[in-house]
């Protein structure tokens, strides 16, 4: 039976992480709190933490703040500030290969390199999200209509994917061959990067607000309904044609965050009313992991065992959930 460990964080919980064996969980209030062999505070920002993601090196989380401060904080405590942009909002990061971040605010994106220099891109329309491919230094910005690839170390122009929408947060298939933007009008959509083909994923009475790939890259799972939606990305063509997976099918409550687990075919899923629930892939097999309450879930991550899972709500209840042992 799952075990849950809870931690009342009074604040609203960003993102959480492992890092190694340490669960990390950055707070809206502009805190790290980090749970391991002991528990502890680690303060951050004043005004308030905006968005937080892995450091890339599993070590680390990578901070944007409302002081335009980015910040790398490690389990240990120690929050290094590697970049300032005074008088901006650090509400999009990305972590690329060789520790390059990306962070951006408005209508400008950086990329922090390893030795320290930095990019500046400068883009006609606000960023809506950022991600990096998973192979070189290239790294894409969502914007209104479109998304556009950019080269940060080598020659080349960048190149543009148009489509008519607000594009946000967006995300590379791990075998690079798909990019995935979710869009303000309750849809996905979607480049084969082969040959700039268009996917067109709807049917969403919600926006996505959560993207998760399965271990071995064959699922997008999302929210954005009230069942996890997962789109098959077995073919050559994508999801298209294919209907999309519908696991932790709820009639009362929405799905707000999906977690898909590192190694087997099965996701955790967690909703608007605090509710998760693990899910299998194969037979839609559920375990309730957590009941209602405290707020829609806003962060999950699992350990790299795949035997834990930490989360947390946008009312401050957070813990770690041991599904073995």
């Amino acid at each position: 039976m799952p075990v849950i460990a809870p931690l009342d964080t009074d604040s609203f919980v960003v993102f959480a992480a492992f890092l190694g064996d340490v669960a990390a969980f950055a707070l809206g209030d502009g805190t790290v709190r980090f749970v391991g062999g002991s528990e502890s505070i680690t303060p951050v920002y004043q005004d308030g933490l905006l968005a937080a993601i892995s450091g890339g090196d599993g070590k680390s989380l990578i901070t944007g703040g409302m002081d335009g401060k980015v910040y790398r904080v490690t389990a240990e405590g120690a929050a290094e500030l590697i970049a300032e942009k005074p008088r901006k909002w650090i509400d999009k990061l990305a972590v690329g290969p060789q520790n390059a971040v990306a962070y951006a605010s408005g209508r400008t994106a950086w990329v922090r390199l390893k030795d320290g220099s930095e990019k500046e891109i400068q883009l006609p329309r606000a960023v809506g999200g950022l991600a990096f491919a998973p192979k070189g230094m290239r790294l894409v910005t969502s914007r209104y209509d479109g998304v556009t690839m950019h080269w940060i170390t080598a020659s080349g122009d960048a190149q543009e994917l148009f489509w008519k929408g607000a594009h946000g947060d967006v995300c590379y298939s791990p075998d690079g061959k798909y990019l995935i933007t979710a869009m303000q009008e309750n849809a996905l959509h979607g480049w084969r990067l082969s040959d700039a083909q268009d996917m067109r994923m709807t049917g969403y009475p919600a926006k996505t607000k959560s993207m998760s790939w399965s271990a071995k890259g064959k699922y997008l799972a999302t929210s954005g309904a009230q069942a996890a939606i997962l789109w098959p990305f077995t073919g050559k063509n994508g999801p298209m044609g294919q209907q999309p997976l519908q696991l932790g099918a709820r009639g009362d409550s929405m799905v707000s965050q999906v977690c898909c687990h590192p190694k087997e075919d099965m996701l955790c899923v967690g909703y608007e009313d605090g509710m998760i629930l693990a899910v299998r892939f194969e037979d839609n097999a559920e375990v309730l992991l957590r009941r209602p309450g405290g707020g829609p879930v806003s962060a999950m991550a699992w350990d790299k065992a795949g035997t834990r899972l930490a989360f947390g709500t946008e009312e401050g209840q957070a813990g770690i959930i041991s599904i073995e042992g």
